[in-house]
């Protein structure tokens, strides 16, 4: 058995883990009626089985308002036996368990969410496509206080941490970014105007979380495009988030209405995206992927550990713990986060490819993982739940030609990198 300071323990706020390893909270497409369902008993078991510190639960709404997929998870009493049958399981297997939770805004349909989107500002979305209604302060005041409840149910449920997520273009950086806040009130205009509502909701959430839960927040470093939050009033929204006692941040980036293989990176595999997706719901989707996929959703170049760079400067502007996510695969790189100053790891892909990778990192029997970035995963899980194409029986020799195309486009590419 190989040790490492990937291997050794750290904590996040009132939560000791047994090691820096933590599941992403990837959407797994797995809440199948909006509630946990055996599919995601089993995964997430098996990732705490498989050796990480923590696994996190993806996605879970604060309300139904903000429910973006018919298969994810809305947080309400019904659901918390269920839940705590699942986080009883990870804590049986020596993880600790987290739950993501955010409010999606303008990105929904009313067909999901059962009423008309609602955003920071009224507006036209694409990415349903839909009109949508910007908040009224009493509802903004509402949903803060859905957030304080949602931790409380969190409690209940049995999980160790949540993790608020405050970027990729949901309701909170839909609040931040100046592409998506038009308003001309308290919540808008100003950097200071725009982060009132997370402060709102943060208010509401380390209020519940008291002394006994870990507060994580994921937090974009930009929003990668010219008309969205830049690296340094991101910074200056960590800084807020570190004064309002968060106990960790996860520096992401991206805006899945905008820029969504910033997130990711890569290509988006659009044969798999048109192959498993619903063409009754998602007809016009599917007709304008197949006109102008690479236009609608370009690449961004993957290299592993993508965001390294840019998350040092917010490690030398923060004094908080920091978790690095993006495109960790490799024992080695998870060294070099460490070594930079980062508490955490979090990891998504190679965890869909392996639940057991972390056990064969630790043992030795691995030093990388064996996803070839072919992002097969991304592409079904839209439709289905999230699952590597080595893990898939039966693939149509279509897809199968898309992901050696792109495993070898991204070896290809780091060799000459």
């Amino acid at each position: 058995m190989i040790e490492s300071k990937i291997f050794t323990p750290c904590k996040i706020g009132p939560v000791t883990l047994r090691n820096r390893v933590i599941r992403s909270a990837a959407f797994e497409n797995m809440a199948y009626h909006n509630s946990p369902s055996q599919d995601l008993f089993d995964y997430h078991t098996a990732v705490a089985r498989g050796g990480v510190g923590m696994t996190t639960v993806a996605y879970a709404s604060v309300s139904r308002s903000g429910l973006s997929f018919d298969a994810q998870l809305w947080l309400r009493e019904e659901i918390v036996p269920g839940l705590r049958k699942l986080t009883d399981a990870i804590h049986a297997e020596g993880a600790k368990a987290s739950i993501q939770l955010g409010h999606c805004g303008n990105m929904t349909h009313r067909s999901t969410c059962g009423c008309t989107p609602v955003g920071a500002s009224t507006g036209f979305n694409l990415y349903s496509p839909t009109f949508v209604r910007g908040l009224r302060k009493d509802e903004i005041l509402s949903i803060a206080d859905d957030f304080g409840h949602a931790v409380n149910l969190a409690r209940e449920a049995g999980f160790d941490c949540v993790e608020i997520h405050a970027g990729h273009g949901y309701l909170i950086s839909q609040f931040l970014s100046p592409y998506t806040n038009h308003r001309r009130d308290e919540f808008g205009g100003s950097l200071e105007n725009r982060m009132r509502f997370m402060k709102l909701v943060m208010e509401k959430v380390m209020k519940a979380a008291d002394d006994d839960m870990g507060v994580i927040v994921k937090v974009n470093m930009h929003d990668g495009f010219r008309k969205g939050m830049q690296t340094e009033e991101c910074i200056e929204v960590a800084r807020e988030l570190e004064k309002t006692g968060a106990h960790a941040l996860v520096l992401s980036a991206g805006f899945v209405s905008r820029a969504p293989m910033e997130v990711m990176r890569g290509a988006m595999p659009l044969k798999t995206l048109r192959y498993y997706m619903d063409m009754k719901k998602f007809w016009w989707l599917k007709a304008g992927i197949a006109l102008a996929g690479r236009l609608m959703i370009p690449t961004v170049p993957y290299t592993e550990g993508y965001f390294l760079e840019e998350a040092k400067k917010f490690r030398a502007a923060l004094k908080m713990p920091l978790i690095y996510v993006g495109g960790l695969v490799s024992r080695s790189k998870m060294e070099e986060v460490l070594d930079a100053g980062f508490t955490g790891l979090q990891v998504a892909r190679a965890l869909v490819r392996d639940t057991d990778f972390v056990n064969k990192l630790r043992s030795g029997e691995l030093e990388c993982s064996a996803c070839g970035h072919s992002n097969y995963c991304i592409g079904r899980m839209y439709t289905l739940e999230m699952k590597c194409h080595s893990c898939t029986k039966d693939l149509p020799a279509s897809l199968e030609k898309e992901v050696e195309k792109a495993e070898k486009q991204w070896k290809d590419y780091n060799a000459r990198a």
